[in-house]
């Protein structure tokens, strides 16, 4: 890795001490040219990041030189990829603030995280179960992987959903919470920064509410994580979820952080290999967490990358990477209101706000918006985001979403609206 802080490469640059332009040399992708010899402007990290050279260089000396697997071969190189992966564990944990590594689960995705949460606590015994009677509580603007488990969690048990509303701006309408958290609510799950809409939800507020009536806290930080610093044991939260590859890391990983005393009173999710602690032909007993949640083998190669990816943020620094997004998404912001005919779909102001911009260009469907912009080498997304409830709040089928991440450039957004502009011309709304 070569690029940190102290250029002075653009006003973003100059305004936290950020070499972007050092950083996107780390990025091999980036020096990509496209179709019609156009240069990629990749503004989709919000689906996925882009990934340093340093990331992809562990993985490959990973599988080059130290591939075995792990907790299970007592020759050299199975303790090497063992001493590897639980390094990893160890990086993770120190990177959000986990107060023990015990409370890191390697995952295969933040769905998967999310997924083991609910179903363990439809088997969960005693008053951690979520059974009939209880409340199960979201917000309107979840990702479907924060919606779909607890659908299917309370139509198996009997337990009712429910969930926060959203203000016009894009926020959540606090107003009825003590109508919504009760003596009956069993779970609150929640995003801390929407996918789709860019809002930073105030997770610590409604953490304390679910508190008082003993209600367990889900965090879905699949976009916070990678965006800011975080510390997990100050959150209020019980369990916390996020993905590795919009984090630098590798696809293929998640992590699922609890509180190491509500992990070891849970049931395993998965049976199989390295989960146990004694199997018979009538009964199995468990082992302590994490290996109960991390049966068979578990993603090592994507582990080891992970861990490389989080030493390239901790090196860049995860304020000076806060500070850019929230200069990048600002300027992203002004420019597309300077557009007529463009409706922002979530805040319009850097207050907390997040990285993502949905919008929506009147006259035009969001396929067709994407796809001028990826004919001048421009990559967006485009559809609900997998954030239908939130679209459907505020009468849009899909939108247009750009994201930048830590090699965004301000050139890059303004490449971006030109390209917007372009396509109301083309389609003759302009």
């Amino acid at each position: 890795m070569t690029a940190i802080a102290g250029g002075t490469t653009g006003t973003a640059a100059r305004a936290h001490g950020l070499d972007v332009e050092r950083i996107r040399a780390d990025f091999p992708i980036l020096s990509r040219r496209l179709a019609n010899d156009r240069p990629l402007v990749y503004l989709d990290s919000a689906n996925t990041s882009q990934k340093p050279l340093s990331v992809i260089e562990a993985v490959r000396d990973h599988y080059a030189r130290h591939n075995a697997n792990v907790a299970r071969a007592m020759h050299q190189v199975g303790a090497e990829a063992s001493e590897a992966y639980e390094a990893a564990r160890d990086t993770v944990a120190a990177f959000i603030g986990a107060p023990e590594r015990e409370g890191v689960v390697f995952t295969k995705n933040a769905t998967e995280a999310l997924n083991l949460v609910a179903n363990v606590l439809a088997w969960a015994p005693g008053d951690l179960g979520v059974r009939a009677g209880d409340d199960v509580v979201i917000t309107e603007m979840e990702h479907h992987s924060n919606i779909v488990p607890w659908q299917l969690l309370t139509q198996r048990t009997g337990a009712t959903l429910r969930w926060f509303g959203l203000t016009d701006e894009g926020r959540l309408d606090l107003s009825a919470i003590d109508e919504l958290i009760t003596e009956r609510t069993k779970v609150v799950s929640l995003v801390w920064v929407s996918n789709a809409l860019g809002t930073v939800n105030p997770v610590a507020e409604i953490a304390r509410r679910a508190k008082q009536v003993g209600a367990l806290v889900v965090v879905d930080a699949s976009q916070a994580v990678p965006q800011m610093p975080v510390d997990v044991s100050t959150l209020g939260a019980d369990l916390v979820a996020f993905t590795g590859h919009k984090l630098l890391g590798p696809t293929g990983i998640g992590v699922l952080w609890g509180r190491r005393e509500l992990l070891a009173e849970l049931p395993p999710f998965h049976g199989g290999g390295e989960m146990i602690e004694t199997v018979r032909m009538d009964r199995s007993t468990y082992a302590p967490p994490p290996a109960r949640f991390e049966a068979g083998t578990p993603p090592i190669a994507q582990a080891v990358g992970l861990a490389a990816a989080v030493r390239y943020l901790e090196a860049v620094g995860m304020e000076n990477v806060a500070a850019h997004e929230q200069q990048v998404t600002a300027y992203a912001l002004a420019r597309l209101g300077e557009i007529g005919g463009v409706r922002l779909l979530g805040p319009s102001e850097m207050v907390e706000r997040g990285g993502a911009v949905s919008f929506v260009v009147d006259g035009i469907h969001p396929h067709d918006v994407s796809q001028v912009l990826d004919s001048r080498g421009i990559a967006v997304r485009a559809g609900h985001h997998c954030a239908k409830p939130a679209h459907a709040r505020f009468g849009a089928q899909s939108s247009v979403r750009a994201s930048g991440y830590l090699y965004t450039t301000e050139g890059e957004i303004d490449q971006m609206v030109d390209a917007v502009r372009y396509a109301q011309q083309y389609f003759g709304v302009a």
